[in-house]
Protein backbone atom coordinates (compact mmCIF):
# COMPACT_ATOMS: atom_id res chain seq x y z
CA UNK A 1 0.00 0.00 0.00
CA UNK A 2 1.27 3.46 -0.96
CA UNK A 3 0.22 7.05 -0.25
CA UNK A 4 -0.81 9.47 -2.98
CA UNK A 5 -1.85 13.13 -3.09
CA UNK A 6 -5.05 13.56 -5.08
CA UNK A 7 -6.24 16.76 -6.75
CA UNK A 8 -9.72 16.47 -5.25
CA UNK A 9 -12.25 14.04 -3.80
CA UNK A 10 -15.65 13.72 -5.49
CA UNK A 11 -18.79 14.53 -3.49
CA UNK A 12 -20.05 10.96 -3.84
CA UNK A 13 -17.12 9.77 -1.73
CA UNK A 14 -17.66 12.40 0.99
CA UNK A 15 -19.21 10.03 3.56
CA UNK A 16 -16.04 7.93 3.65
CA UNK A 17 -14.04 10.81 5.10
CA UNK A 18 -11.32 10.62 2.46
CA UNK A 19 -9.09 13.67 2.11
CA UNK A 20 -6.40 14.67 -0.39
CA UNK A 21 -3.80 12.31 1.08
CA UNK A 22 -5.09 8.87 0.16
CA UNK A 23 -3.73 5.42 0.94
CA UNK A 24 -3.75 3.35 -2.22
CA UNK A 25 -4.06 -0.39 -2.78
CA UNK A 26 -3.47 -2.30 -6.02
CA UNK A 27 -6.43 -4.54 -5.24
CA UNK A 28 -9.66 -2.97 -6.50
CA UNK A 29 -13.03 -4.39 -5.49
CA UNK A 30 -15.19 -3.99 -8.59
CA UNK A 31 -18.52 -3.39 -6.87
CA UNK A 32 -20.85 -0.45 -6.48
CA UNK A 33 -19.90 1.93 -3.70
CA UNK A 34 -16.16 1.22 -3.58
CA UNK A 35 -13.89 4.24 -3.93
CA UNK A 36 -11.22 4.30 -6.61
CA UNK A 37 -8.38 6.69 -7.35
CA UNK A 38 -8.20 7.60 -11.04
CA UNK A 39 -6.20 9.86 -13.35
CA UNK A 40 -7.87 11.89 -16.10
CA UNK A 41 -6.57 10.80 -19.51
CA UNK A 42 -7.95 13.84 -21.32
CA UNK A 43 -9.65 17.20 -21.04
CA UNK A 44 -13.12 17.90 -22.45
CA UNK A 45 -14.90 21.06 -23.55
CA UNK A 46 -18.32 20.03 -22.18
CA UNK A 47 -19.54 17.87 -19.29
CA UNK A 48 -16.06 18.25 -17.89
CA UNK A 49 -16.64 19.10 -14.23
CA UNK A 50 -16.89 17.21 -10.99
CA UNK A 51 -18.59 18.14 -7.74
CA UNK A 52 -16.15 17.95 -4.83
CA UNK A 53 -16.69 17.31 -1.13
CA UNK A 54 -16.82 21.05 -0.41
CA UNK A 55 -19.71 21.48 -2.86
CA UNK A 56 -17.62 23.29 -5.47
CA UNK A 57 -17.55 22.16 -9.11
CA UNK A 58 -14.05 21.87 -10.56
CA UNK A 59 -13.07 21.36 -14.17
CA UNK A 60 -11.32 18.05 -14.81
CA UNK A 61 -8.03 18.60 -16.61
CA UNK A 62 -5.83 15.97 -18.19
CA UNK A 63 -3.53 14.55 -15.51
CA UNK A 64 -5.80 15.35 -12.56
CA UNK A 65 -5.85 12.60 -9.95
CA UNK A 66 -9.05 12.26 -7.96
CA UNK A 67 -11.26 9.91 -5.95
CA UNK A 68 -14.46 8.63 -7.54
CA UNK A 69 -16.91 5.87 -6.65
CA UNK A 70 -17.72 2.81 -8.73
CA UNK A 71 -21.33 2.74 -9.85
CA UNK A 72 -23.77 2.46 -12.70
CA UNK A 73 -25.95 5.04 -14.39
CA UNK A 74 -28.94 4.81 -16.72
CA UNK A 75 -29.75 8.39 -17.64
CA UNK A 76 -32.06 9.24 -20.52
CA UNK A 77 -30.33 12.60 -21.00
CA UNK A 78 -26.83 11.57 -19.99
CA UNK A 79 -24.39 8.69 -20.04
CA UNK A 80 -25.34 5.09 -19.45
CA UNK A 81 -22.71 2.94 -17.82
CA UNK A 82 -22.08 0.03 -15.49
CA UNK A 83 -19.66 -1.23 -12.87
CA UNK A 84 -16.85 -3.19 -14.58
CA UNK A 85 -16.64 -6.92 -13.91
CA UNK A 86 -13.06 -6.38 -12.80
CA UNK A 87 -10.81 -3.36 -12.33
CA UNK A 88 -7.04 -3.21 -12.05
CA UNK A 89 -4.48 -0.41 -12.00
CA UNK A 90 -3.97 0.76 -15.58
CA UNK A 91 -7.52 -0.05 -16.74
CA UNK A 92 -9.50 2.64 -18.54
CA UNK A 93 -12.93 3.61 -17.19
CA UNK A 94 -15.17 6.68 -17.58
CA UNK A 95 -16.67 9.51 -15.55
CA UNK A 96 -20.39 8.86 -15.75
CA UNK A 97 -21.76 11.92 -13.95
CA UNK A 98 -20.84 15.18 -12.23
CA UNK A 99 -20.90 13.54 -8.81
CA UNK A 100 -17.91 11.35 -9.60
CA UNK A 101 -19.48 8.02 -10.51
CA UNK A 102 -16.87 5.89 -12.26
CA UNK A 103 -17.71 2.95 -14.53
CA UNK A 104 -17.72 1.57 -18.05
CA UNK A 105 -19.71 3.87 -20.34
CA UNK A 106 -21.83 1.74 -22.65
CA UNK A 107 -23.84 4.55 -24.27
CA UNK A 108 -22.79 8.14 -24.93
CA UNK A 109 -25.11 11.10 -25.42
CA UNK A 110 -24.90 13.18 -28.64
CA UNK A 111 -25.09 16.51 -26.79
CA UNK A 112 -22.33 15.58 -24.35
CA UNK A 113 -19.86 13.75 -26.58
CA UNK A 114 -17.92 10.67 -25.41
CA UNK A 115 -17.58 10.21 -21.66
CA UNK A 116 -14.30 11.43 -20.17
CA UNK A 117 -11.74 8.61 -19.91
CA UNK A 118 -9.79 7.93 -16.70
CA UNK A 119 -7.04 5.49 -15.78
CA UNK A 120 -7.46 3.41 -12.64
CA UNK A 121 -4.57 3.94 -10.20
CA UNK A 122 -5.90 1.78 -7.38
CA UNK A 123 -8.42 1.48 -4.55
CA UNK A 124 -8.77 4.11 -1.83
CA UNK A 125 -8.22 2.74 1.67
CA UNK A 126 -9.31 4.00 5.12
CA UNK A 127 -8.28 3.02 8.60
CA UNK A 128 -10.89 1.19 10.67
CA UNK A 129 -10.30 -0.39 14.07
CA UNK A 130 -6.53 -0.40 13.67
CA UNK A 131 -6.63 -1.93 10.20
CA UNK A 132 -6.83 -0.66 6.63
CA UNK A 133 -9.99 -1.47 4.67
CA UNK A 134 -11.40 -0.48 1.29
CA UNK A 135 -13.32 2.79 1.43
CA UNK A 136 -16.93 2.23 0.44
CA UNK A 137 -20.24 4.03 0.87
CA UNK A 138 -22.06 1.07 2.41
CA UNK A 139 -19.95 1.25 5.57
CA UNK A 140 -21.50 4.64 6.35
CA UNK A 141 -25.09 3.88 5.32
CA UNK A 142 -28.26 4.55 7.26
CA UNK A 143 -30.27 1.53 8.38
CA UNK A 144 -32.88 0.25 5.95
CA UNK A 145 -36.51 0.18 7.13
CA UNK A 146 -38.85 -2.48 5.77
CA UNK A 147 -42.03 -1.19 7.42
CA UNK A 148 -42.68 2.49 8.04
CA UNK A 149 -45.07 2.53 10.99
CA UNK A 150 -45.05 6.27 11.60
CA UNK A 151 -44.06 9.43 9.74
CA UNK A 152 -44.69 13.13 9.49
CA UNK A 153 -46.62 14.22 6.36
CA UNK A 154 -44.75 13.52 3.13
CA UNK A 155 -44.80 15.66 -0.01
CA UNK A 156 -43.54 13.92 -3.14
CA UNK A 157 -42.25 15.83 -6.16
CA UNK A 158 -41.83 13.74 -9.30
CA UNK A 159 -41.42 14.59 -12.96
CA UNK A 160 -42.40 13.28 -16.35
CA UNK A 161 -38.68 13.35 -17.28
CA UNK A 162 -35.30 14.71 -16.22
CA UNK A 163 -34.91 18.50 -16.12
CA UNK A 164 -38.57 19.35 -15.58
CA UNK A 165 -38.05 21.74 -12.65
CA UNK A 166 -38.42 19.31 -9.73
CA UNK A 167 -35.57 20.75 -7.67
CA UNK A 168 -36.70 24.31 -8.22
CA UNK A 169 -40.21 23.34 -7.09
CA UNK A 170 -38.73 21.69 -3.99
CA UNK A 171 -36.69 24.81 -3.18
CA UNK A 172 -39.64 27.16 -3.55
CA UNK A 173 -41.88 24.87 -1.51
CA UNK A 174 -39.37 24.51 1.32
CA UNK A 175 -38.82 28.26 1.40
CA UNK A 176 -42.53 29.14 1.39
CA UNK A 177 -43.48 26.56 4.03
CA UNK A 178 -40.57 27.65 6.22
CA UNK A 179 -41.81 31.25 6.05
CA UNK A 180 -45.19 30.00 7.29
CA UNK A 181 -43.54 28.57 10.40
CA UNK A 182 -43.10 24.94 9.37
CA UNK A 183 -39.96 22.93 10.08
CA UNK A 184 -39.34 21.25 6.73
CA UNK A 185 -36.85 18.48 6.02
CA UNK A 186 -36.07 17.30 2.50
CA UNK A 187 -34.74 14.23 0.74
CA UNK A 188 -33.57 13.21 -2.72
CA UNK A 189 -34.87 9.64 -2.98
CA UNK A 190 -33.80 8.51 -6.45
CA UNK A 191 -31.24 9.40 -9.10
CA UNK A 192 -27.47 9.23 -9.59
CA UNK A 193 -25.19 10.50 -6.83
CA UNK A 194 -24.85 14.30 -6.83
CA UNK A 195 -25.17 16.60 -3.82
CA UNK A 196 -26.00 19.78 -5.75
CA UNK A 197 -29.78 19.47 -5.45
CA UNK A 198 -30.00 18.81 -1.71
CA UNK A 199 -27.44 21.52 -1.00
CA UNK A 200 -29.59 23.97 -2.96
CA UNK A 201 -32.67 22.90 -1.00
CA UNK A 202 -30.75 23.38 2.26
CA UNK A 203 -30.00 26.96 1.25
CA UNK A 204 -33.74 27.53 0.88
CA UNK A 205 -34.41 26.65 4.52
CA UNK A 206 -34.58 22.88 4.98
CA UNK A 207 -33.76 22.02 8.60
CA UNK A 208 -32.21 18.71 7.51
CA UNK A 209 -31.63 16.83 4.26
CA UNK A 210 -30.82 13.30 3.21
CA UNK A 211 -30.19 11.54 -0.06
CA UNK A 212 -30.07 7.97 -1.28
CA UNK A 213 -26.28 8.23 -1.08
CA UNK A 214 -26.72 8.36 2.72
CA UNK A 215 -28.32 4.93 2.38
CA UNK A 216 -25.20 3.59 0.62
CA UNK A 217 -26.64 3.86 -2.89
CA UNK A 218 -24.59 5.32 -5.75
CA UNK A 219 -27.42 5.14 -8.30
CA UNK A 220 -30.99 4.05 -7.65
CA UNK A 221 -31.37 2.03 -10.84
CA UNK A 222 -31.76 -1.76 -10.71
CA UNK A 223 -32.65 -1.82 -7.00
CA UNK A 224 -35.67 -2.19 -4.75
CA UNK A 225 -35.57 1.34 -3.29
CA UNK A 226 -38.45 1.35 -0.80
CA UNK A 227 -36.47 0.07 2.26
CA UNK A 228 -33.73 2.62 1.64
CA UNK A 229 -36.17 5.53 1.20
CA UNK A 230 -38.15 4.52 4.28
CA UNK A 231 -34.82 4.50 6.11
CA UNK A 232 -34.19 8.08 5.01
CA UNK A 233 -37.65 9.14 6.16
CA UNK A 234 -37.24 7.41 9.53
CA UNK A 235 -33.84 9.06 9.98
CA UNK A 236 -35.15 12.55 9.20
CA UNK A 237 -38.17 12.12 11.47
CA UNK A 238 -36.00 10.92 14.36
CA UNK A 239 -33.15 13.40 14.06
CA UNK A 240 -34.78 16.58 12.76
CA UNK A 241 -38.35 16.25 14.05
CA UNK A 242 -39.78 18.18 11.10
CA UNK A 243 -43.40 19.10 10.49
CA UNK A 244 -43.20 17.59 6.99
CA UNK A 245 -40.68 16.14 4.55
CA UNK A 246 -40.40 17.23 0.91
CA UNK A 247 -39.10 14.31 -1.17
CA UNK A 248 -37.74 14.85 -4.66
CA UNK A 249 -37.84 11.78 -6.91
CA UNK A 250 -35.00 12.16 -9.42
CA UNK A 251 -35.41 11.24 -13.10
CA UNK A 252 -38.88 10.61 -14.57
CA UNK A 253 -41.85 8.62 -13.30
CA UNK A 254 -41.15 5.93 -15.87
CA UNK A 255 -37.56 4.69 -16.12
CA UNK A 256 -34.91 2.66 -14.36
CA UNK A 257 -34.46 4.77 -11.22
CA UNK A 258 -37.26 3.37 -9.05
CA UNK A 259 -39.74 6.28 -9.03
CA UNK A 260 -42.64 4.10 -10.18
CA UNK A 261 -41.92 1.61 -7.40
CA UNK A 262 -42.01 4.30 -4.70
CA UNK A 263 -45.23 5.84 -5.97
CA UNK A 264 -46.88 2.42 -5.86
CA UNK A 265 -45.91 1.78 -2.24
CA UNK A 266 -49.04 1.91 -0.08
CA UNK A 267 -47.18 2.81 3.11
CA UNK A 268 -45.54 5.82 1.52
CA UNK A 269 -48.81 6.97 -0.03
CA UNK A 270 -50.54 6.58 3.37
CA UNK A 271 -48.32 9.32 4.78
CA UNK A 272 -48.33 11.40 1.58
CA UNK A 273 -50.42 14.58 1.69
CA UNK A 274 -49.50 15.85 -1.77
CA UNK A 275 -48.10 14.43 -5.00
CA UNK A 276 -46.61 17.20 -7.14
CA UNK A 277 -45.77 16.52 -10.79
CA UNK A 278 -43.38 18.64 -12.86
CA UNK A 279 -43.81 18.36 -16.63
CA UNK A 280 -42.62 19.90 -19.88
CA UNK A 281 -45.62 19.15 -22.11
CA UNK A 282 -49.31 18.28 -22.03
CA UNK A 283 -48.78 14.71 -23.24
CA UNK A 284 -46.62 14.12 -20.19
CA UNK A 285 -49.30 15.56 -17.90
CA UNK A 286 -51.96 13.37 -19.49
CA UNK A 287 -49.82 10.27 -19.03
CA UNK A 288 -49.01 11.21 -15.42
CA UNK A 289 -52.68 11.65 -14.58
CA UNK A 290 -53.48 8.26 -16.07
CA UNK A 291 -50.68 6.60 -14.08
CA UNK A 292 -51.75 8.20 -10.82
CA UNK A 293 -55.38 7.21 -11.30
CA UNK A 294 -54.95 3.67 -12.58
CA UNK A 295 -51.62 2.54 -11.12
CA UNK A 296 -50.97 4.53 -7.95
CA UNK A 297 -54.61 5.15 -6.94
CA UNK A 298 -53.67 8.63 -5.83
CA UNK A 299 -54.46 12.20 -6.83
CA UNK A 300 -52.08 14.78 -8.23
CA UNK A 301 -52.15 17.85 -6.00
CA UNK A 302 -50.68 20.24 -8.57
CA UNK A 303 -48.85 20.33 -11.88
CA UNK A 304 -45.82 22.61 -12.21
CA UNK A 305 -42.77 22.94 -14.46
CA UNK A 306 -42.30 24.35 -17.99
CA UNK A 307 -45.76 23.16 -19.08
CA UNK A 308 -47.17 25.89 -16.82
CA UNK A 309 -44.92 28.67 -18.14
CA UNK A 310 -47.89 30.45 -19.71
CA UNK A 311 -51.69 30.34 -19.65
CA UNK A 312 -52.00 27.86 -22.55
CA UNK A 313 -50.76 24.91 -20.55
CA UNK A 314 -52.33 26.04 -17.30
CA UNK A 315 -55.78 26.41 -18.82
CA UNK A 316 -55.72 22.99 -20.48
CA UNK A 317 -54.51 21.26 -17.32
CA UNK A 318 -57.12 22.95 -15.14
CA UNK A 319 -60.10 23.02 -17.51
CA UNK A 320 -59.69 19.76 -19.43
CA UNK A 321 -57.77 17.55 -16.98
CA UNK A 322 -59.17 19.09 -13.81
CA UNK A 323 -55.83 19.43 -11.98
CA UNK A 324 -54.49 22.61 -10.36
CA UNK A 325 -51.59 24.08 -12.39
CA UNK A 326 -49.19 26.57 -10.79
CA UNK A 327 -45.78 27.68 -12.00
CA UNK A 328 -43.44 27.44 -9.00
CA UNK A 329 -41.07 30.05 -10.46
CA UNK A 330 -43.66 32.68 -11.35
CA UNK A 331 -46.15 32.11 -8.55
CA UNK A 332 -44.23 30.59 -5.61
CA UNK A 333 -46.60 32.12 -3.05
CA UNK A 334 -49.68 30.50 -4.59
CA UNK A 335 -47.73 27.24 -4.97
CA UNK A 336 -46.77 27.25 -1.29
CA UNK A 337 -50.27 28.22 -0.14
CA UNK A 338 -51.82 25.26 -1.96
CA UNK A 339 -49.52 22.72 -0.32
CA UNK A 340 -49.73 24.42 3.08
CA UNK A 341 -53.50 23.95 2.94
CA UNK A 342 -52.91 20.20 3.03
CA UNK A 343 -50.74 20.33 6.19
CA UNK A 344 -51.73 20.80 9.84
CA UNK A 345 -51.14 24.31 11.12
CA UNK A 346 -47.60 24.44 12.56
CA UNK A 347 -48.93 25.93 15.81
CA UNK A 348 -51.83 23.49 16.23
CA UNK A 349 -49.91 20.46 17.62
CA UNK A 350 -51.35 18.18 14.97
CA UNK A 351 -54.82 19.76 14.71
CA UNK A 352 -55.94 20.49 11.16
CA UNK A 353 -55.70 24.13 10.10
Amino acid sequence: MTTIQVTYVSSTAAKTGLVREVHLSDYVVAQEGYCVVVEALESKAIYNQIECTDGEFRTIAKGDVFVGVLGERKALKGYSGQVPRAARPGDTLHVLNLGGIIGNCVSDHPELGPALRVKVLGAAMVESEDMWVHARLQDHALQEVETLTDSVPLIFICGTAMETGKTWAACELVQRLTRKGYRIAAAKATGAALMRDVRLIERHGAVATATFTDAGIVCSSSKVMTPYVKGLIHHLCETAQPDAIVIELGDGIIGYYGVDELLQDKELQKFCVANIVAAVDLAGVWAAQKLFKERYHADIAVITGPVTDNSVGQQYIQQILGIPAINARKDPGEFGDLIASKLPDPTSNGTEA
